[in-house]
Protein backbone atom coordinates (compact mmCIF):
# COMPACT_ATOMS: atom_id res chain seq x y z
CA UNK A 1 0.00 0.00 0.00
CA UNK A 2 1.31 3.54 -0.72
CA UNK A 3 2.88 5.23 1.98
CA UNK A 4 0.26 8.40 1.87
CA UNK A 5 -2.59 6.12 2.05
CA UNK A 6 -1.23 4.20 4.92
CA UNK A 7 -0.67 7.88 6.85
CA UNK A 8 -4.34 8.68 6.02
CA UNK A 9 -5.31 5.37 7.81
CA UNK A 10 -3.02 5.95 10.64
CA UNK A 11 -4.89 9.42 10.82
CA UNK A 12 -8.06 7.98 11.09
CA UNK A 13 -6.73 5.68 13.64
CA UNK A 14 -5.32 8.89 15.84
CA UNK A 15 -8.96 10.35 15.31
CA UNK A 16 -10.34 7.64 16.89
CA UNK A 17 -9.34 8.54 20.45
CA UNK A 18 -11.56 11.17 20.30
CA UNK A 19 -14.49 9.99 18.41
CA UNK A 20 -16.52 7.34 20.56
CA UNK A 21 -20.34 6.67 20.01
CA UNK A 22 -22.39 3.99 17.61
CA UNK A 23 -20.82 3.44 14.99
CA UNK A 24 -17.09 4.42 16.03
CA UNK A 25 -15.90 0.37 17.30
CA UNK A 26 -17.13 -1.26 13.90
CA UNK A 27 -14.79 2.04 12.20
CA UNK A 28 -11.85 1.29 14.37
CA UNK A 29 -12.18 -2.71 13.90
CA UNK A 30 -11.75 -1.83 10.05
CA UNK A 31 -8.78 0.65 10.58
CA UNK A 32 -7.22 -2.08 12.50
CA UNK A 33 -8.25 -5.20 10.25
CA UNK A 34 -6.37 -2.89 7.15
CA UNK A 35 -3.22 -1.71 9.26
CA UNK A 36 -2.52 -4.98 10.87
CA UNK A 37 -1.87 -6.45 7.42
CA UNK A 38 0.93 -3.44 6.44
CA UNK A 39 4.18 -3.61 6.29
CA UNK A 40 5.12 -0.40 7.63
CA UNK A 41 8.71 1.02 6.21
CA UNK A 42 9.64 4.06 8.31
CA UNK A 43 9.81 4.60 11.62
CA UNK A 44 7.51 7.14 11.80
CA UNK A 45 4.80 5.52 10.98
CA UNK A 46 5.40 2.34 13.20
CA UNK A 47 5.60 4.95 15.91
CA UNK A 48 1.84 6.41 15.69
CA UNK A 49 0.56 2.48 14.46
CA UNK A 50 2.00 1.55 18.07
CA UNK A 51 1.12 5.00 19.90
CA UNK A 52 -2.24 4.36 18.66
CA UNK A 53 -2.51 1.02 19.62
CA UNK A 54 -1.55 1.17 23.11
CA UNK A 55 -4.09 4.10 23.25
CA UNK A 56 -7.30 1.69 22.24
CA UNK A 57 -5.81 -0.72 24.79
CA UNK A 58 -6.16 1.31 27.39
CA UNK A 59 -9.73 3.39 26.03
CA UNK A 60 -11.55 1.10 23.93
CA UNK A 61 -14.58 1.28 22.26
CA UNK A 62 -15.64 -2.33 22.62
CA UNK A 63 -14.44 -5.55 24.13
CA UNK A 64 -13.40 -6.78 20.29
CA UNK A 65 -11.06 -3.50 19.54
CA UNK A 66 -9.31 -4.10 22.82
CA UNK A 67 -8.58 -7.64 22.03
CA UNK A 68 -7.06 -6.75 18.26
CA UNK A 69 -5.22 -4.15 19.96
CA UNK A 70 -3.74 -6.52 22.16
CA UNK A 71 -3.41 -8.94 19.58
CA UNK A 72 -1.14 -6.42 17.36
CA UNK A 73 1.27 -5.61 20.13
CA UNK A 74 1.63 -9.03 20.73
CA UNK A 75 4.21 -9.33 18.00
CA UNK A 76 4.80 -6.10 17.09
CA UNK A 77 8.71 -6.34 17.73
CA UNK A 78 8.58 -8.29 15.11
CA UNK A 79 7.43 -5.07 13.41
CA UNK A 80 11.06 -3.54 14.56
CA UNK A 81 13.21 -6.31 14.10
CA UNK A 82 12.08 -6.35 10.27
CA UNK A 83 12.85 -2.83 9.72
CA UNK A 84 16.03 -2.84 11.44
CA UNK A 85 16.39 -5.63 9.09
CA UNK A 86 15.99 -3.51 6.32
CA UNK A 87 18.90 -0.70 7.77
CA UNK A 88 15.78 1.37 9.40
CA UNK A 89 17.00 4.14 11.37
CA UNK A 90 16.61 2.62 14.98
CA UNK A 91 17.11 5.93 16.88
CA UNK A 92 13.67 6.87 16.07
CA UNK A 93 13.03 4.85 18.55
CA UNK A 94 15.17 6.62 21.43
CA UNK A 95 13.09 9.63 21.90
CA UNK A 96 11.92 10.84 25.36
CA UNK A 97 7.94 10.31 24.46
CA UNK A 98 8.39 6.80 22.51
CA UNK A 99 11.33 4.80 24.38
CA UNK A 100 10.29 1.72 25.42
CA UNK A 101 8.59 -0.12 22.50
CA UNK A 102 9.29 -4.26 21.54
CA UNK A 103 12.09 -4.69 20.07
CA UNK A 104 14.55 -2.08 20.48
CA UNK A 105 17.49 -1.19 23.15
CA UNK A 106 18.02 1.72 25.60
CA UNK A 107 20.81 3.15 26.96
CA UNK A 108 21.04 4.87 30.05
CA UNK A 109 23.29 5.91 33.20
CA UNK A 110 20.99 4.57 36.09
CA UNK A 111 20.96 4.98 39.50
CA UNK A 112 22.48 1.80 41.79
CA UNK A 113 19.16 0.77 43.18
CA UNK A 114 17.72 0.89 39.40
CA UNK A 115 21.01 -1.12 38.21
CA UNK A 116 20.92 -3.71 40.72
CA UNK A 117 16.86 -4.03 40.14
CA UNK A 118 17.69 -4.48 36.56
CA UNK A 119 20.52 -7.19 36.44
CA UNK A 120 17.97 -9.47 38.78
CA UNK A 121 14.95 -8.70 36.48
CA UNK A 122 16.67 -9.37 32.92
CA UNK A 123 20.34 -10.60 33.38
CA UNK A 124 20.80 -11.80 29.63
CA UNK A 125 19.30 -8.42 28.27
CA UNK A 126 21.57 -5.71 30.18
CA UNK A 127 25.56 -4.77 29.65
CA UNK A 128 27.83 -2.17 30.12
CA UNK A 129 28.50 0.53 26.88
CA UNK A 130 32.45 0.82 27.36
CA UNK A 131 32.24 2.66 23.49
CA UNK A 132 33.21 6.55 24.38
CA UNK A 133 33.06 5.66 28.40
CA UNK A 134 35.87 8.25 29.82
CA UNK A 135 35.56 8.31 33.40
CA UNK A 136 39.25 6.61 34.02
CA UNK A 137 39.46 8.47 36.98
CA UNK A 138 36.76 7.29 38.85
CA UNK A 139 37.21 3.70 37.88
CA UNK A 140 40.73 4.00 38.65
CA UNK A 141 39.97 5.16 42.62
CA UNK A 142 36.94 2.64 42.83
CA UNK A 143 38.23 -0.82 41.55
CA UNK A 144 41.08 -1.58 43.40
CA UNK A 145 38.54 -2.91 45.61
CA UNK A 146 37.60 -5.71 43.39
CA UNK A 147 40.51 -5.87 41.88
CA UNK A 148 43.98 -7.04 42.87
CA UNK A 149 46.37 -5.00 40.77
CA UNK A 150 44.31 -2.88 38.73
CA UNK A 151 46.41 0.24 40.38
CA UNK A 152 49.32 -0.77 38.25
CA UNK A 153 47.53 -0.11 34.97
CA UNK A 154 45.17 2.29 36.84
CA UNK A 155 47.18 4.96 38.01
CA UNK A 156 49.90 5.33 35.52
CA UNK A 157 48.64 4.22 32.54
CA UNK A 158 46.84 5.33 29.63
CA UNK A 159 44.19 3.65 27.15
CA UNK A 160 43.60 0.84 29.84
CA UNK A 161 41.13 -1.62 28.90
CA UNK A 162 38.67 -1.60 31.44
CA UNK A 163 36.21 -4.10 29.94
CA UNK A 164 39.37 -6.68 29.89
CA UNK A 165 39.95 -5.93 33.74
CA UNK A 166 36.40 -6.66 34.36
CA UNK A 167 36.09 -9.74 31.97
CA UNK A 168 38.84 -11.43 33.58
CA UNK A 169 37.57 -10.94 37.23
CA UNK A 170 34.43 -11.66 36.50
CA UNK A 171 34.80 -15.38 34.83
CA UNK A 172 32.21 -16.59 33.77
CA UNK A 173 29.76 -14.56 35.41
CA UNK A 174 28.16 -11.74 33.43
CA UNK A 175 30.41 -8.22 34.25
CA UNK A 176 27.64 -6.07 35.26
CA UNK A 177 25.80 -8.42 37.75
CA UNK A 178 29.47 -9.31 38.79
CA UNK A 179 29.92 -5.67 39.60
CA UNK A 180 27.22 -4.92 41.41
CA UNK A 181 27.60 -7.76 43.33
CA UNK A 182 30.99 -6.23 44.78
CA UNK A 183 29.45 -3.02 45.31
CA UNK A 184 26.50 -4.98 47.39
CA UNK A 185 29.34 -6.72 49.41
CA UNK A 186 30.88 -3.49 50.58
CA UNK A 187 31.13 -3.00 54.02
CA UNK A 188 29.37 0.75 53.95
CA UNK A 189 25.50 2.22 53.86
CA UNK A 190 23.10 1.76 51.06
CA UNK A 191 23.44 5.96 50.67
CA UNK A 192 27.74 5.47 50.31
CA UNK A 193 27.05 2.74 48.13
CA UNK A 194 24.80 4.49 45.76
CA UNK A 195 27.25 7.87 45.77
CA UNK A 196 30.61 5.05 45.24
CA UNK A 197 28.43 3.68 42.65
CA UNK A 198 27.05 6.96 40.55
CA UNK A 199 30.50 8.42 40.46
CA UNK A 200 31.57 6.10 37.59
CA UNK A 201 28.89 7.02 35.48
CA UNK A 202 28.66 3.60 33.59
CA UNK A 203 26.50 3.64 30.44
CA UNK A 204 24.00 0.76 30.62
CA UNK A 205 22.44 -0.66 27.42
CA UNK A 206 19.43 -3.41 28.07
CA UNK A 207 17.67 -5.11 25.10
CA UNK A 208 13.71 -5.42 25.49
CA UNK A 209 12.81 -7.88 22.86
CA UNK A 210 9.64 -8.89 23.31
CA UNK A 211 10.20 -8.86 27.41
CA UNK A 212 6.81 -7.86 29.20
CA UNK A 213 9.34 -4.78 30.67
CA UNK A 214 8.44 -3.15 27.32
CA UNK A 215 5.92 -0.33 26.82
CA UNK A 216 4.47 -2.24 24.52
CA UNK A 217 3.41 -5.19 26.72
CA UNK A 218 3.67 -3.96 30.19
CA UNK A 219 0.21 -4.76 31.77
CA UNK A 220 -1.40 -5.75 34.88
CA UNK A 221 -3.50 -9.21 35.10
CA UNK A 222 -7.17 -7.71 35.06
CA UNK A 223 -10.39 -9.77 34.86
CA UNK A 224 -12.90 -7.05 34.43
CA UNK A 225 -12.70 -4.18 31.82
CA UNK A 226 -13.94 -0.86 30.83
CA UNK A 227 -15.48 -0.38 27.14
CA UNK A 228 -16.23 3.09 26.01
CA UNK A 229 -19.22 3.52 24.50
CA UNK A 230 -19.88 7.05 24.70
CA UNK A 231 -17.35 9.82 24.77
CA UNK A 232 -14.48 10.60 27.10
CA UNK A 233 -14.91 12.80 29.63
CA UNK A 234 -13.46 16.31 28.60
CA UNK A 235 -11.30 19.21 30.91
CA UNK A 236 -14.23 21.13 30.64
CA UNK A 237 -16.53 18.41 31.89
CA UNK A 238 -14.68 17.94 35.35
CA UNK A 239 -15.09 20.56 38.60
CA UNK A 240 -12.14 19.94 41.13
CA UNK A 241 -13.95 22.05 43.69
CA UNK A 242 -17.13 19.47 43.17
CA UNK A 243 -14.88 16.39 42.54
CA UNK A 244 -12.97 17.61 45.91
CA UNK A 245 -16.16 17.89 47.87
CA UNK A 246 -17.03 14.36 47.58
CA UNK A 247 -16.44 11.66 49.96
CA UNK A 248 -12.48 10.15 48.73
CA UNK A 249 -12.14 6.95 47.25
CA UNK A 250 -11.77 3.93 49.41
CA UNK A 251 -8.03 2.64 49.84
CA UNK A 252 -7.49 -0.45 50.88
CA UNK A 253 -3.88 -1.79 51.82
CA UNK A 254 -3.09 -4.53 49.67
CA UNK A 255 -1.37 -7.84 50.80
CA UNK A 256 2.43 -7.76 50.88
CA UNK A 257 2.82 -9.94 47.71
CA UNK A 258 0.74 -7.51 45.65
CA UNK A 259 2.69 -4.47 46.99
CA UNK A 260 5.83 -6.11 46.10
CA UNK A 261 4.23 -6.93 42.38
CA UNK A 262 3.24 -3.18 42.31
CA UNK A 263 7.01 -1.90 42.88
CA UNK A 264 8.24 -4.17 40.04
CA UNK A 265 5.49 -3.16 37.66
CA UNK A 266 6.56 0.99 38.69
CA UNK A 267 10.37 0.10 38.21
CA UNK A 268 9.22 -1.28 34.63
CA UNK A 269 7.03 1.38 34.05
CA UNK A 270 10.01 3.87 34.60
CA UNK A 271 12.62 2.50 33.18
CA UNK A 272 11.52 2.09 29.74
CA UNK A 273 10.91 5.92 29.20
CA UNK A 274 14.31 6.91 30.94
CA UNK A 275 12.20 8.34 34.33
CA UNK A 276 13.54 8.06 38.07
CA UNK A 277 11.66 9.53 41.09
CA UNK A 278 12.82 8.65 44.26
CA UNK A 279 9.79 7.13 45.58
CA UNK A 280 9.45 4.54 42.27
CA UNK A 281 12.83 3.02 42.84
CA UNK A 282 13.07 3.03 46.42
CA UNK A 283 8.91 2.64 47.25
CA UNK A 284 7.91 0.24 50.40
CA UNK A 285 5.53 -2.89 49.64
CA UNK A 286 4.54 -3.21 52.82
CA UNK A 287 2.72 0.33 52.69
CA UNK A 288 0.87 -0.36 49.04
CA UNK A 289 -2.94 1.08 49.09
CA UNK A 290 -4.88 0.56 45.79
CA UNK A 291 -8.04 2.63 44.88
CA UNK A 292 -11.26 1.61 42.13
CA UNK A 293 -11.28 5.05 40.92
CA UNK A 294 -14.71 3.37 38.13
CA UNK A 295 -14.29 3.48 34.35
CA UNK A 296 -10.88 1.03 34.61
CA UNK A 297 -8.77 3.02 36.35
CA UNK A 298 -7.22 1.62 39.19
CA UNK A 299 -4.76 3.97 41.60
CA UNK A 300 -1.90 2.86 43.75
CA UNK A 301 0.05 4.91 46.31
CA UNK A 302 2.93 3.89 48.88
CA UNK A 303 5.23 5.26 50.60
CA UNK A 304 8.75 5.01 51.94
CA UNK A 305 10.54 2.50 53.92
CA UNK A 306 11.63 3.95 57.51
CA UNK A 307 15.37 4.57 56.33
CA UNK A 308 14.78 6.26 53.43
CA UNK A 309 12.01 9.16 54.46
CA UNK A 310 12.62 12.89 54.28
CA UNK A 311 14.21 14.48 56.72
CA UNK A 312 10.65 16.59 57.64
CA UNK A 313 7.89 15.55 54.93
CA UNK A 314 5.79 12.82 54.45
CA UNK A 315 6.18 10.96 51.05
CA UNK A 316 3.82 9.26 48.58
CA UNK A 317 3.87 7.95 44.93
CA UNK A 318 1.94 6.24 42.79
CA UNK A 319 0.68 5.14 39.12
CA UNK A 320 -2.68 4.85 37.48
CA UNK A 321 -3.79 1.74 35.42
CA UNK A 322 -6.17 2.21 32.63
CA UNK A 323 -8.06 -1.34 32.17
CA UNK A 324 -4.72 -2.73 33.21
CA UNK A 325 -2.28 -0.57 31.23
CA UNK A 326 -0.32 2.10 33.20
CA UNK A 327 -0.98 5.80 31.69
CA UNK A 328 0.57 8.22 34.30
CA UNK A 329 2.56 8.64 37.81
CA UNK A 330 2.31 11.02 41.11
CA UNK A 331 4.30 11.94 43.76
CA UNK A 332 2.62 14.07 46.43
CA UNK A 333 4.79 15.65 49.38
CA UNK A 334 3.36 16.92 52.57
CA UNK A 335 3.60 18.66 55.50
CA UNK A 336 0.48 19.64 57.88
CA UNK A 337 -2.34 20.40 55.72
CA UNK A 338 -0.17 21.01 52.38
CA UNK A 339 0.75 18.55 49.86
CA UNK A 340 2.99 19.60 46.86
CA UNK A 341 1.90 17.27 44.00
CA UNK A 342 3.64 16.00 40.92
CA UNK A 343 1.60 14.50 38.22
CA UNK A 344 2.36 13.05 34.74
CA UNK A 345 0.24 11.69 31.87
CA UNK A 346 2.31 9.36 29.84
CA UNK A 347 2.38 11.08 26.33
CA UNK A 348 0.80 8.39 24.61
CA UNK A 349 -2.41 8.96 27.16
CA UNK A 350 -2.64 12.49 27.44
CA UNK A 351 -6.10 12.45 25.37
CA UNK A 352 -7.55 10.18 27.71
CA UNK A 353 -9.70 11.62 29.99
CA UNK A 354 -6.30 13.37 31.96
CA UNK A 355 -8.67 15.86 33.56
CA UNK A 356 -11.13 13.63 35.11
CA UNK A 357 -8.49 11.21 36.61
CA UNK A 358 -6.27 13.96 38.01
CA UNK A 359 -9.20 14.81 40.12
CA UNK A 360 -10.01 11.14 41.24
CA UNK A 361 -6.13 10.95 42.50
CA UNK A 362 -6.61 14.39 44.33
CA UNK A 363 -9.56 13.16 46.15
CA UNK A 364 -7.43 10.18 47.20
CA UNK A 365 -4.53 11.94 48.12
CA UNK A 366 -7.00 14.52 50.33
CA UNK A 367 -8.22 11.29 52.20
CA UNK A 368 -5.04 9.77 52.72
CA UNK A 369 -3.17 12.79 53.60
CA UNK A 370 -5.73 14.67 55.07
CA UNK A 371 -4.21 17.70 52.96
CA UNK A 372 -6.23 20.76 52.64
CA UNK A 373 -3.81 22.76 50.20
CA UNK A 374 -2.78 21.28 47.20
CA UNK A 375 0.34 22.88 45.21
CA UNK A 376 2.24 22.09 42.29
CA UNK A 377 5.47 22.99 41.84
CA UNK A 378 6.90 25.15 39.10
CA UNK A 379 9.38 22.41 37.20
CA UNK A 380 5.54 20.66 36.93
CA UNK A 381 4.76 23.85 35.03
CA UNK A 382 7.41 24.35 33.20
CA UNK A 383 10.27 25.90 35.04
CA UNK A 384 13.53 24.26 33.76
CA UNK A 385 11.17 21.20 31.77
CA UNK A 386 10.34 22.26 28.18
CA UNK A 387 8.24 19.12 28.05
CA UNK A 388 5.80 21.01 30.62
CA UNK A 389 5.77 24.21 28.26
CA UNK A 390 5.17 22.64 25.21
CA UNK A 391 1.95 20.26 26.65
CA UNK A 392 0.34 23.79 28.29
CA UNK A 393 0.52 22.25 32.04
CA UNK A 394 0.15 25.91 33.19
CA UNK A 395 -3.43 25.74 31.58
CA UNK A 396 -4.25 22.53 32.52
CA UNK A 397 -4.14 23.28 36.02
CA UNK A 398 -5.21 27.00 35.45
CA UNK A 399 -8.80 25.45 34.15
CA UNK A 400 -8.94 23.47 36.70
CA UNK A 401 -9.16 26.62 39.16
CA UNK A 402 -4.87 26.73 40.40
CA UNK A 403 -4.13 29.93 41.22
CA UNK A 404 -0.55 31.34 40.99
CA UNK A 405 0.97 31.88 44.06
CA UNK A 406 2.64 35.61 42.96
CA UNK A 407 0.70 38.80 42.51
CA UNK A 408 2.03 39.55 39.52
CA UNK A 409 1.46 36.38 37.75
CA UNK A 410 -1.87 36.03 39.01
CA UNK A 411 -1.99 39.56 36.98
CA UNK A 412 -0.14 37.99 34.13
CA UNK A 413 -2.44 35.02 34.30
CA UNK A 414 -5.72 37.52 34.36
CA UNK A 415 -4.50 39.37 31.20
CA UNK A 416 -4.07 36.25 29.40
CA UNK A 417 -7.11 35.13 30.20
CA UNK A 418 -8.88 38.14 28.78
CA UNK A 419 -6.95 38.08 25.36
CA UNK A 420 -8.11 34.40 25.43
CA UNK A 421 -12.04 35.89 25.81
CA UNK A 422 -11.48 38.33 22.79
CA UNK A 423 -9.54 36.17 20.60
CA UNK A 424 -10.56 32.11 20.52
CA UNK A 425 -7.33 31.54 18.02
CA UNK A 426 -4.95 33.32 20.72
CA UNK A 427 -2.47 31.03 22.21
CA UNK A 428 0.19 32.37 24.90
CA UNK A 429 3.61 32.67 23.85
CA UNK A 430 5.98 30.43 24.94
CA UNK A 431 8.24 33.30 27.00
CA UNK A 432 5.07 34.07 29.20
CA UNK A 433 4.65 30.51 29.86
CA UNK A 434 8.03 30.18 31.02
CA UNK A 435 7.22 33.68 33.32
CA UNK A 436 4.46 32.04 34.30
CA UNK A 437 5.99 28.84 35.64
CA UNK A 438 7.97 30.82 37.87
CA UNK A 439 5.83 30.03 40.84
CA UNK A 440 3.78 27.46 42.28
CA UNK A 441 0.05 27.10 41.72
CA UNK A 442 -2.00 26.51 44.68
CA UNK A 443 -5.87 24.90 44.97
CA UNK A 444 -7.27 25.25 48.33
CA UNK A 445 -10.26 22.92 49.52
CA UNK A 446 -12.85 24.95 51.92
CA UNK A 447 -12.05 25.46 55.53
CA UNK A 448 -8.33 26.00 54.34
CA UNK A 449 -6.35 29.15 55.15
CA UNK A 450 -6.31 31.47 51.93
CA UNK A 451 -2.30 31.96 51.11
CA UNK A 452 -0.59 30.27 53.93
CA UNK A 453 1.60 28.16 52.52
CA UNK A 454 1.69 30.85 49.23
CA UNK A 455 5.17 31.46 50.74
CA UNK A 456 6.15 28.42 52.05
CA UNK A 457 8.96 26.22 51.14
CA UNK A 458 10.72 23.48 53.22
CA UNK A 459 14.29 24.67 50.93
CA UNK A 460 13.88 27.86 53.50
CA UNK A 461 13.61 25.67 56.40
CA UNK A 462 17.03 23.59 55.20
CA UNK A 463 18.61 27.30 54.11
CA UNK A 464 18.55 28.63 57.51
CA UNK A 465 20.27 25.42 59.10
CA UNK A 466 22.48 25.78 56.76
CA UNK A 467 23.21 29.67 57.16
CA UNK A 468 23.28 28.82 61.33
CA UNK A 469 26.14 25.75 60.47
CA UNK A 470 28.21 28.02 58.76
CA UNK A 471 28.01 31.18 61.55
CA UNK A 472 28.31 29.30 64.53
CA UNK A 473 29.45 25.90 63.85
CA UNK A 474 32.26 26.48 61.28
CA UNK A 475 30.60 24.04 58.54
CA UNK A 476 30.75 21.08 61.09
CA UNK A 477 27.47 19.30 60.50
CA UNK A 478 27.99 16.87 63.17
CA UNK A 479 28.39 19.61 65.61
CA UNK A 480 25.74 21.48 64.69
CA UNK A 481 23.13 17.98 65.05
CA UNK A 482 24.88 16.76 68.00
CA UNK A 483 24.62 20.84 69.73
CA UNK A 484 21.07 20.82 68.43
CA UNK A 485 19.55 17.69 69.70
CA UNK A 486 21.62 18.13 73.17
CA UNK A 487 19.71 21.96 73.38
CA UNK A 488 16.46 20.50 72.13
CA UNK A 489 16.47 17.63 74.85
CA UNK A 490 17.32 19.59 77.42
CA UNK A 491 14.31 22.37 76.81
CA UNK A 492 11.96 20.06 76.37
CA UNK A 493 13.10 17.47 79.32
CA UNK A 494 13.35 14.32 77.42
CA UNK A 495 15.90 11.52 76.88
CA UNK A 496 16.18 9.97 73.48
CA UNK A 497 18.76 6.66 74.91
CA UNK A 498 15.61 3.89 74.97
CA UNK A 499 14.14 5.06 71.31
CA UNK A 500 14.93 3.10 68.74
CA UNK A 501 17.37 4.24 66.19
CA UNK A 502 15.49 5.36 63.07
CA UNK A 503 13.34 7.35 66.02
CA UNK A 504 17.08 9.12 67.29
CA UNK A 505 17.80 9.69 63.62
CA UNK A 506 14.10 11.12 63.24
CA UNK A 507 14.66 13.01 66.28
CA UNK A 508 18.11 14.47 65.17
CA UNK A 509 16.67 15.62 62.11
CA UNK A 510 13.35 17.53 64.11
CA UNK A 511 16.30 18.90 66.58
CA UNK A 512 17.97 21.26 63.52
CA UNK A 513 14.51 22.61 63.17
CA UNK A 514 12.92 22.68 66.43
CA UNK A 515 16.55 24.51 67.91
CA UNK A 516 15.11 27.97 65.56
CA UNK A 517 11.67 28.08 67.66
CA UNK A 518 13.05 30.61 70.32
CA UNK A 519 10.50 29.88 72.50
CA UNK A 520 10.34 26.26 72.25
CA UNK A 521 10.76 26.06 76.47
CA UNK A 522 7.58 27.76 76.96
CA UNK A 523 5.59 25.40 74.93
CA UNK A 524 2.97 23.58 77.21
CA UNK A 525 3.78 20.07 78.58
CA UNK A 526 0.95 18.65 75.97
CA UNK A 527 2.19 20.83 73.24
CA UNK A 528 5.43 18.96 74.27
CA UNK A 529 3.97 15.43 73.98
CA UNK A 530 2.26 15.72 71.10
CA UNK A 531 5.57 17.16 69.44
CA UNK A 532 7.83 13.92 70.82
CA UNK A 533 5.01 11.91 69.46
CA UNK A 534 4.97 13.89 65.55
CA UNK A 535 9.09 12.88 65.93
CA UNK A 536 8.74 9.26 66.70
CA UNK A 537 5.98 9.09 63.83
CA UNK A 538 8.28 10.22 61.54
CA UNK A 539 9.74 6.23 61.95
CA UNK A 540 6.44 4.51 62.38
CA UNK A 541 5.43 2.00 59.67
CA UNK A 542 2.89 4.00 58.33
CA UNK A 543 4.17 7.74 57.61
CA UNK A 544 0.53 8.78 57.07
CA UNK A 545 0.03 8.96 60.77
CA UNK A 546 3.39 11.34 61.34
CA UNK A 547 1.91 13.57 58.75
CA UNK A 548 -2.24 13.94 60.09
CA UNK A 549 -0.07 14.61 63.36
CA UNK A 550 1.38 17.47 62.47
CA UNK A 551 -1.62 18.61 60.78
CA UNK A 552 -3.09 18.52 64.73
CA UNK A 553 -0.63 20.70 66.28
CA UNK A 554 -1.44 24.09 65.32
CA UNK A 555 1.99 25.97 67.21
CA UNK A 556 3.95 23.87 65.20
CA UNK A 557 2.07 24.28 61.90
CA UNK A 558 2.41 28.23 63.25
CA UNK A 559 6.48 28.27 63.40
CA UNK A 560 7.07 26.28 60.42
CA UNK A 561 5.36 28.35 58.25
CA UNK A 562 6.82 31.00 60.21
CA UNK A 563 10.67 29.89 59.50
CA UNK A 564 9.87 28.07 56.20
CA UNK A 565 8.59 31.65 54.46
CA UNK A 566 10.25 33.80 52.35
CA UNK A 567 13.43 34.15 55.01
CA UNK A 568 13.82 37.46 53.04
CA UNK A 569 11.33 38.98 55.14
CA UNK A 570 11.26 37.15 58.26
CA UNK A 571 14.10 37.17 61.15
CA UNK A 572 15.91 34.04 62.20
CA UNK A 573 16.45 33.92 65.88
CA UNK A 574 17.82 30.53 67.55
CA UNK A 575 17.61 28.75 71.22
CA UNK A 576 21.03 28.60 72.74
CA UNK A 577 21.90 31.80 71.06
CA UNK A 578 19.58 34.36 72.11
CA UNK A 579 22.52 36.51 72.60
CA UNK A 580 23.54 36.45 68.42
CA UNK A 581 20.15 37.01 67.56
CA UNK A 582 19.45 39.11 64.10
CA UNK A 583 18.12 38.74 60.73
CA UNK A 584 19.63 36.76 58.26
CA UNK A 585 22.61 38.12 56.74
CA UNK A 586 21.58 38.67 53.00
Amino acid sequence: MPALQISRLLDGLEQSKSRYGRGEAGRVEKLLAVLSQQHLRDGESLIRFHEALLFLRAFPHSPSVMAEAERILSGFHQRIKEFEARGGDMSVFDTFEVSGIAGTAMEDTLSFDVVCWLVRRIPRNVEIVWEGYEEDRALSATWPRFMPLVEEDGDVEANIPWSRWLGAAAGRSRELEWLVQRFEELPTSEREKTELYGSLRLPVRWRLDNLRVSRTRNRWPTRSFYHHREPLITRSQVSLREELSRPAPTLKRVRLAEGKVVMEMIREVMLVRYRELYGTTLGDPHSVVKADLGRGAVLYLWGLPPDRRLPLRAYLAGFTLKNGVPINYVEAIGLCEWVEVGFNTFYTFRQGETAWIYAQLLRCLCGHMGAKCISVYPYQLGEGNDEAIESGAFWFYRKLGFRSGRADLRRLTEREEQRIARNRKYKTALRTLKRLAQAHLFHELPGAESGAWDRFSTRNLGLRVNRRLAREYAGDSSRIRLASAKEVSRLLGLSTKKWTEAEQKAFENWALVLALIPDLARWTAEERDDLMRIVRAKASPNEMEHLRLTQQHLRLRSELLRLGSDPRTTPQRTLGTQRKSRPDPR
